[in-house]
C-alpha cells in the first residue's frame, strides 16, 4: 500500500491522532517512511486499495455508453448503486418508508445516480455519489445522475447542459467539469433540477427521492438549507432536521455536521431528525462508543441524546449488489469496448468475448489509468489487475479456442516477445504488422499472410481466435518444454499420516474409503474416456512406506524408507501407475492400510522428507504433479524440517508480532524452490488439535500454487463430510502444471509487484508448480512514462503450462484500458471489489515485515487519501462538513473497515496464531469474488421464504439490527456458514426444519439439518447445498440459537457492527475517515 500516500499530496496535512475507538490502529499518522510498499522504500503511491468496491458497471469512460444498460449511468451505477434504471418517477421515492434512503434509493425511483446522491446527501454523504465521475449520466437518468462534476463547468464543453440532459456521450468526457456538485443534488425536484448546471441543485435533482430531500446533510449544498428543507421543498420528512436537534435548517452546522445524516432518509419519520446532524459530525472524536451519533458534532447536534443515526442512509453493499443485478443481471456483456467497467462479481451475467479478456479472467482496480505518474501519485488509487488465468466458465460460455501453428509455434513480436493478439496492427497490405506493445514492425511469416479488407483488417479476422478474441490458447512447441523434450502427463501422490491420532480418529479409514470412488473422477481432457493422470500412494509416521501397485501384482508391496535425512524413492516401476490399469491392486491396498496400522502407538511424524519423496518421484518419472498430504500434528520426529512450538501470545500487539506470521527459513525455503523447479504442487490437509505452526508448514503449499485446508479438532461425525467435499473438489478441479506466467504491457507502464500462491525467481516471471481454477494473482502496475489518451493502455498475460494430458500450451489473456488526464474518469471507472482485493493482499504481505498498527494506519490513511483527492479534484464544491464519496467507491469504507477486523489484522490474543496465519495465506491466493464475500458475508433471511419459488430471498445488511427474534438467517462468507435462529422462532418453522416441538429441545452444536420431506426443509437444504457447490471451499454448517454461547462466533461476522476482538462499527469508521479527509483538506 502505498505508504507514500499521504505524503503525496502536498495539500494534505498529516494524519491525525487516533480515534478513540480505534484500536491502536487507526491513528496516528504514519511516519512517512512507512508508506511504501508496505514496507519498502517509500515509494510513492503504492498500491492502493484495490478493489474494494466494485463498481459495477460503469462503462469505461471512453466508451460509448453501452446500450441500454446505460452503462454509464454515471454515477450511479457505477457503483452499482442503484442502477435503478430510473424508472420510477422520482417522486416515488419519497413515499418510501424511511427506509433507508440509501436503500431505497436504489430501489426507488429516482434515478439512480441521483438517488444516491440523495441518499447521500442526506448523509451528507451527499455527494457521494455520483461523483463527478459519473458524470456522464446516461441519458436516462439524465438528471439524476449528473454527477457532479465538479469542476469547472465551463470547461466542459457542455457543461452547461442540464445535467440530465447531457448526452451520454459527452458525458464521459465531460464529466469533469460539468457536473454540478454532486452533493447538491438535492436540488429539488428531481428533474427539475436539471439545469443542474447550477451546481447546486443541479445536482441531480435527485429526483426527489429521498435524498433529495435530504438535506444533504450538512451542507445544504447549494444553499439549500438542506436540512431543513428537504430540499426541494419536500418536506423532508418532516423536516426533521430543522426541528431536530440541530437547528440545521439552515446551513448545516459548520463542521461537524458532517455526515449529518439527513434525516431519516428522506422520508423518514421525523423523528429522525437528529440524525441529521451529526452524522458524525465532525467526528469529533470518534467517540467510539457512541451509539452512533458522534457526539462530536457541533453543538447543535448534541442535543437530546441523539438518536442513533439512521444506518439506512449510509451506503449499503447489499443495495449496491441488488441494483447492479437489477441493471445487468441476466444480460450479455460484450468485451468489444476499451476500458469498459464490467458488472460486479456478484451479478449473474454472460460474457461474450469480442477482443478483451472476460472479467472472469482479469479484473482491474480501475479501467481508466491516469496518464501520468504524478496523477497516480496524487490520487493514490492503486493501479492493479487481479488475474485468474484458469477461472471456471459457466456452461453457456465457450471454452477457450486452441490455436495450433504446427512446427513454427505461436507468432510473436521479435522485440518484446508479445504474442499475436487483436491489438496488433497489420500494414503494407498485410505483409507486416506493428506490435501494439512496443511499436516494433515485424514481418508476417509467409504461411500466416492474408490480404487486408477496406478497413485495414485481415480478411480472416473472424476465423482466427488470436485476431478477434481476448482469450485463447496456443499449442506450444518443443522450444517451450523442459530440455526440449515433450512433457509427460502429471501424477497425483496421496501421502497419508498414519500416526496414532489419525488412526484413532477414523480419518485414515475415511480417506481410504473415499479414494476408491474419488479416483474414478480424476480430471480428464474433454472427450477423453479416462484420465491420463498417474497415481501413487505413501503412508508415513516417523518413517515412510511406499507401495508398489503395478497392475501385474496380485497384492500391493510395501517398501519402507527409515533414513529420512537422505530421502530417496525405493522403486520406480510400479509406484506411479494408471488408476484404470491397477484398480484391483489399489482397492486391495486401500482396504489394507487402516488394518495394517490399527494397533500403532507411534505419535511422532516427519513432514519435509514426505515432500522430498514426492519431488524425487516426479524427478524420476520426469513429470510434474501434485502431492495430497494429510497431516495431523507438528513434525517433531528427528528429521529435516523438525519443528518446535514457537507460539507466543505475548508477542501479540508488539513489534515482534510479525514473527508469528513468518515461516522458518532454511530447509523449508529450499524445499519450495525444489518443488517449483520440478512442477510439484503441494496441497496440505491439516487436522490439528493444538498449535502446528501453520506459518511454516503451509509455506511450501503457498509458494507452489497449492492450498491448505484446516480442520481443528477433527471428528469424523461432524467434520467428515466437510473434509470429503473439500477433497473431492480439490482432486477434480481443472488445473495446469509446471506453469510460468508473464504480464506484458504497452509502453508507459509496467507490472512491478505480484501477490499470490506463487514463486518469483526474478522480477518478471511468476512461477507456479500448478495453477487451478480458484487461484488468482494480483499484479500492481507503475508508470515509467506518460500514457496517451488516444492509444490507451494494453496488457497481455501469457501463461505457459502443461495440461492434464501432458501437452504444453500457452494461455493468453489480453485487456485494453483507457487512459485519462481527468482524475474524475479514474474514479468513475474504479471497481471497489478489485481495490479491496489488492488492499487485502498488500496488507497480508505487509504484516510479515511491519507492526500491525502501522499496517492498519496505512490502510486508513490511504482510504482517506483516495477519498480526499476525489473530494478536492472531482466533487463539486460543498461544505467541508459533507462527506462526499465517488459513486464507484461509495461502499469502499465498509470493506476497508471489515478488512481491518479480519483475524490477521486484528491484534487479539483470543485468536489462534495458526488460524490467523492460515487466513493470511488464504487471502493471498484469492480472486475478487472470494475477497468480496469474505469481507462482506451474505446474510439471508429464510423465515419468510416462499418454498415454491425459485427465487432466493434478498440478502440483508450484515448487522445485528437486521436480525429479528422470530427470524431465521443463513450467513456465509466462503469459509464459515451459520444458520441463526431467533429465540421467538415460530414452532411450525422449528417443526418443519428440525422435527422438534421447540428450540429448547435442540441439541448443542448441531451441524446438519435432518432430511425431512416437507417444502420448507427441502428448500432450505437445497439453498445450503447449492452454496456449498458454488463456493471454492466447503463450509461446515453451524446452527446457533439466539443468546446461546456459540452465538458469539456468529456475531463476529456481522461486519457492520463493532468487532468482537476490536475494530470499529461501519458508522464509527465512516465518521473517522471523514475526519481524516477533512484534516487532509484543511
Amino acid at each position: 500500500m502505498s505508504q507514500q500516500g499521504y505524503v503525496a499530496a502536498p495539500p494534505y496535512s498529516q494524519a491525525q491522532p487516533g480515534m478513540g475507538g480505534y484500536q491502536g490502529g487507526f491513528g496516528t499518522g504514519p511516519a512517512q517512511p512507512l508508506y511504501g510498499h508496505y514496507g519498502g522504500p517509500p515509494q510513492a503511491f503504492t498500491a492502493p486499495p484495490t478493489g474494494m468496491m466494485k463498481s459495477p458497471v460503469s462503462p469505461a469512460a471512453g466508451m460509448p455508453p453501452p446500450p441500454a444498460s446505460s452503462q454509464y449511468n454515471p454515477n450511479v451505477q457505477q457503483n452499482g448503486a442503484h442502477p435503478q434504471r430510473y424508472p420510477a418517477p422520482p417522486s416515488a421515492s419519497y413515499g418510501q418508508p424511511p427506509q433507508s434512503s440509501y436503500n431505497s434509493m436504489a430501489s426507488q425511483a429516482p434515478p439512480s445516480g441521483q438517488q444516491l446522491t440523495n441518499q447521500m446527501s442526506a448523509m451528507n454523504l451527499g455527494n457521494y455519489g455520483p461523483g463527478p465521475m459519473q458524470s456522464p449520466p446516461p441519458p436516462t437518468s439524465s438528471v439524476a445522475q449528473q454527477p457532479y462534476q465538479t469542476a469547472p463547468p465551463p470547461a466542459m464543453s457542455q457543461p452547461q447542459m442540464p445535467p440530465g440532459l447531457q448526452s451520454p456521450h459527452m458525458s464521459p468526457q465531460m464529466s469533469p467539469p460539468q457536473s454540478p456538485p454532486a452533493s447538491m443534488q438535492m436540488a429539488g425536484p428531481p428533474m427539475a433540477g436539471p439545469p443542474m448546471a447550477g451546481p447546486p441543485m443541479a445536482g441531480p435533482p435527485m429526483a426527489g427521492p429521498p435524498m433529495a430531500g435530504q438535506p444533504m446533510a450538512g451542507q445544504p449544498m447549494a444553499g439549500q438549507p438542506m436540512a431543513g428543507q428537504p430540499m426541494a421543498g419536500q418536506p423532508m420528512a418532516g423536516q426533521p432536521m430543522a426541528g431536530m436537534g440541530r437547528p440545521f435548517p439552515g446551513p448545516p452546522p459548520p463542521g461537524p455536521g458532517g455526515f449529518q445524516h439527513p434525516g431519516p432518509g428522506a422520508a423518514g419519520p421525523p423523528g429522525y431528525a437528529q440524525q441529521a446532524g451529526q452524522f458524525g459530525g465532525p467526528m469529533a472524536g470518534p467517540q467510539p462508543g457512541m451509539p452512533g451519533a458522534f457526539p462530536g458534532a457541533p453543538g447543535g447536534l448534541s442535543g437530546p441524546p441523539q438518536k442513533k443515526l439512521d444506518p439506512d442512509s449510509i451506503p449499503s453493499i447489499t443495495q449496491v449488489i441488488e441494483d447492479d443485478q437489477a441493471k445487468q443481471g441476466g444480460q450479455v456483456y460484450s468485451t468489444n469496448l476499451r476500458g469498459q467497467v464490467p458488472p460486479l462479481v456478484t451479478t449473474d451475467f454472460t460474457v461474450q468475448d469480442q477482443g478483451n479478456a472476460s472479467p472472469r479472467f482479469i479484473r482491474c482496480t480501475t479501467y481508466s489509468l491516469p496518464c501520468t505518474a504524478d496523477l497516480a501519485k496524487q490520487c493514490q488509487v492503486p493501479l492493479a489487475a487481479i488475474i485468474k488465468p484458469f477461472a471456471s466458465l459457466p456452461k453457456n460460455e465457450n471454452p477457450l479456442y486452441v490455436v495450433n501453428h504446427g512446427e513454427t509455434g505461436p507468432i510473436r513480436c521479435n522485440r518484446c516477445k508479445a504474442y499475436m493478439c487483436p491489438y496488433m496492427q497489420f500494414i503494407e497490405g498485410g505483409r507486416r504488422y506493428q506490435c501494439a506493445f512496443c511499436n516494433c514492425v515485424n514481418e508476417v511469416p509467409v504461411f500466416y499472410f492474408q490480404h487486408l479488407d477496406h478497413m485495414g483488417r485481415r480478411q480472416d479476422f473472424y476465423e482466427r481466435p488470436e485476431l478477434s478474441l481476448g482469450s485463447y490458447e496456443f499449442v506450444a512447441t518443443l522450444d517451450y518444454c523442459k530440455n526440449n523434450k515433450p512433457a509427460n502427463p502429471p501424477a497425483y501422490i496421496f501421502m497419508i499420516d498414519v500416526s496414532y491420532n489419525n488412526i484413532k480418529s477414523g480419518l485414515v479409514k475415511l480417506i481410504c474409503d473415499e479414494l476408491k470412488t474419488l479416483l474414478e473422477n480424476l480430471p480428464r481432457e474433454e472427450g477423453m474416456e479416462s484420465s491420463a493422470i498417474k497415481v501413487g500412494f505413501v503412508t508415513y509416521n516417523k518413517v515412510l512406506h511406499f507401495y508398489n501397485v503395478k497392475s501385474a501384482l496380485a497384492q500391493p508391496q510395501m517398501m519402507v524408507v527409515s533414513d529420512t535425512a537422505e530421502m530417496f524413492v525405493p522403486l520406480l516401476d510400479g509406484f506411479l501407475v494408471n488408476y484404470q490399469d491397477s484398480r484391483a491392486v489399489i482397492y486391495n491396498l486401500l482396504d489394507q492400510i487402516p488394518d495394517m496400522f490399527a494397533d500403532t502407538n507411534e505419535s511422532e511424524t516427519v513432514f519435509v522428507p514426505v515432500i522430498q519423496a514426492g519431488v524425487e518421484a516426479f524427478k524420476a518419472a520426469e513429470c510434474s504433479g501434485k502431492l495430497f498430504i494429510f497431516q495431523s500434528s507438528m513434525p517433531t520426529a528427528e528429521a529435516p524440517g523438525k519443528l518446535k512450538n514457537r507460539d507466543d501470545k505475548k508477542l501479540v500487539n508488539t513489534e515482534k508480532e510479525k514473527t508469528l506470521f513468518q515461516p522458518l527459513k532454511g530447509v523449508y525455503e529450499q524445499l519450495s524452490k525444489e518443488c517449483v523447479a520440478q512442477g510439484c504442487c503441494v496441497d496440505l490437509f491439516l487436522f490439528p488439535s493444538q498449535f502446528v505452526d501453520v506459518a511454516t508448514m503451509a509455506d511450501v503449499p503457498s509458494h507452489t500454487g497449492g492450498s491448505v485446508f484446516k480442520y481443528n479438532n477433527f471428528q469424523v461425525e461432524t467434520d467428515g463430510e466437510t473434509f470429503l467435499r473439500d477433497l473431492r473438489k480439490d482432486v477434480q478441479k481443472s488445473i495446469g502444471f509446471d506453469a510460468i506466467m508473464r504480464v506484458r504491457t504497452s509502453t508507459g507502464f509496467r507490472a512491478t509487484e505480484f501477490f499470490g500462491a506463487i514463486h518469483m525467481n526474478n522480477t518478471t516471471d511468476v512461477e507456479m508448480a500448478a495453477v487451478d481454477c480458484d487461484k488468482a494473482m494480483t499484479v500492481e502496475f507503475k508508470h515509467d512514462d506518460t500514457l496517451s489518451e488516444e492509444t490507451g493502455a494494453l496488457m497481455q498475460c501469457a501463461l505457459l503450462y502443461t495440461t492434464i494430458n501432458g501437452q504444453r500450451r500457452l494461455r493468453i489473456h489480453n485487456l485494453s484500458l483507457n487512459c485519462s488526464l481527468q482524475l474524475s474518469e479514474l474514479y468513475k471507472s474504479c471497481e471497489t471489489d478489485s481495490l479491496i482485493n489488492f488492499f487485502a493482499k498488500s496488507a497480508c504481505r505487509a504484516i510479515l515485515n511491519q507492526p500491525l498498527k502501522n499496517v492498519r494506519e496505512i490502510l486508513v490513511n490511504q482510504t482517506a487519501h483516495m477519498l480526499a483527492c476525489y473530494r478536492k479534484n472531482c466533487a463539486s464544491p460543498s461544505a467541508a462538513s459533507q462527506l462526499i464519496l465517488p459513486d464507484a467507491m461509495k461502499v469502499f469504507p465498509v470493506y476497508m473497515n471489515s478488512l481491518m477486523k479480519t483475524a490477521p489484522l486484528v491484534g487479539s490474543t483470543e485468536l489462534s496464531t495458526d488460524d490467523r496465519a492460515h487466513q493470511r495465506l488464504s487471502i493471498m491466493a484469492m480472486g475478487v469474488e472470494d475477497t468480496q464475500l469474505l469481507l462482506y458475508p451474505r446474510l439471508t433471511p429464510l423465515h419468510n421464504i416462499d418454498a415454491s419459488s425459485e427465487a432466493l430471498p434478498a440478502p440483508v445488511r450484515c448487522s445485528e439490527e437486521r436480525l429479528t427474534d422470530s427470524g431465521m438467517f443463513l450467513l456465509e462468507n466462503g469459509h464459515s456458514m451459520f444458520l441463526w435462529l431467533g429465540q421467538a422462532s415460530p414452532p411450525d418453522l422449528v417443526q418443519s426444519l428440525f422435527n422438534l416441538p421447540s428450540l429448547a429441545h435442540m441439541q448443542e452444536h448441531m451441524c446438519a439439518l435432518p432430511e425431512l420431506d416437507n417444502p420448507l426443509s427441502n428448500k432450505v437444504r437445497s439453498i445450503i447445498s447449492d452454496l456449498l457447490e458454488k463456493r471454492p471451499k466447503s463450509m461446515k454448517l453451524q446452527i446457533v440459537r439466539q443468546k446461546d454461547k456459540p452465538e458469539m462466533l456468529f456475531r463476529q461476522f456481522l461486519v457492520e457492527d463493532k468487532g468482537l476482538h476490536g475494530g470499529a462499527s461501519y458508522m464509527d469508521f465512516l465518521c473517522y475517515v471523514h475526519r481524516e479527509i477533512r484534516q487532509l483538506l484543511t
